[in-house]
């Protein structure tokens, strides 16, 4: 069955970006862009299935505990759904770079694992309508390694005037997530 999917990474698309290294910790520390809420409800109406993916070393580092990382999560989730849930699914990996998880951004891990669950082979994700929104080249080079049109937002970590340094070019860059959501609505076909 035909299936519509928007993966998105949390910080710097979801919530203001904490800075390189930086991490959210307490519940105050995060800040929700203001149109999240209305994008993802339009992602919704049109039918499209909603996944955050996301690194979160902190947890690993020792900076949070897995059981606070949940409580965020959850104080996340009602600031941006109100009443009705928009999120289908929320995958972190909490490891670091050394630790060479299969899970952590740019591998696509956490991506494989959402299709398997929805039952999609890897092989036919050109017959769906799938797309990553990032902040960052880690989150483009995930969606790329499956075959995943991406979308690169200008309100995180990564920025135009970083562009002639890339190693990667993404298929699409806007200015934020209601930027890259109103052109989403616009494709109609894998």
């Amino acid at each position: 069955m035909f299936k519509k999917i928007v993966f998105l990474d949390r910080d710097g698309v979801i919530n203001v970006y904490p800075g390189n290294g930086e991490y959210i910790l307490k519940k105050e520390e995060l800040k929700i862009f203001p149109f999240v809420k209305d994008a993802l409800r339009k992602l919704k109406q049109a039918g499209f299935l909603l996944y955050i993916i996301s690194n979160q070393a902190c947890v690993s580092k020792g900076l949070i505990t897995s059981e606070q990382l949940l409580d965020l999560t959850s104080y996340m989730l009602n600031l941006i759904e109100d009443s009705s849930p928009l999120i289908d699914g929320v995958y972190y990996c909490v490891h670091q770079e050394e630790d060479s998880c299969p899970f952590r951004k740019p591998s696509p891990g956490l991506i494989r694992e959402v299709l398997k669950k929805l039952g999609i082979p890897e092989t036919e994700v050109n017959n769906h309508l799938l797309f990553f929104i990032g902040d960052s080249l880690r989150d483009i080079k995930c969606a790329q390694a499956l075959g995943i049109r991406n979308i690169l937002v200008l309100s995180g970590k990564e920025n135009l005037e970083n562009k002639p340094a890339w190693d990667t070019q993404p298929d699409y860059i806007f200015s934020n997530l209601e930027e890259a959501v109103n052109f989403i609505l616009t494709q109609k076909t894998p």
